[in-house]
């Protein structure tokens, strides 16, 4: 019981944070910048591997079981490895974001439209499906 409601804390702990970014972002349209933007889609990948790992260590400690079918586990790996690597990926990108944004403040506007961080963000998250693939 003590474990249940520990990871229970854990993820609601998590879900409440990221859905306030989610939602501050969404609905203030001073925060629909390239900088927050990134941190929309990160809170996103944030939740997803949250919500993969300790849903099922949730299961577990409630039912006082340690099995998982083979089902399970491939879907569980697949989807932690989905999320994981679009989070290295979003990472990356936002350090490139904060570095034009310090050290090529004029030219920040022109190389980091909307349609480019569209493109780099779905092209986070296409990496991380296709390192989950392999």
């Amino acid at each position: 019981l003590l474990h249940f409601c520990l990871f229970l804390g854990i993820s609601l702990a998590a879900l409440l944070g990221n859905g306030l970014i989610i939602s501050a972002v969404a609905c203030d349209h001073h925060l629909h910048t390239p900088m927050f933007f990134f941190l929309l889609n990160l809170s996103l990948t944030d939740l997803g591997s949250i919500c993969t790992t300790v849903s099922k260590a949730i299961d577990n400690s409630l039912g006082d079981t340690r099995t998982i079918s083979y089902a399970g586990c491939a879907a569980q790996l697949f989807f932690f490895v989905f999320f994981i690597s679009a989070e290295f990926s979003l990472l990356t990108i936002m350090c490139y974001d904060h570095y034009m944004s310090i050290c090529k403040p004029l030219h920040y506007g022109t190389l980091l439209g909307s349609r480019a961080c569209a493109h780099m963000a779905a092209a986070a998250w296409a990496s991380g499906f296709l390192t989950a693939l392999l």
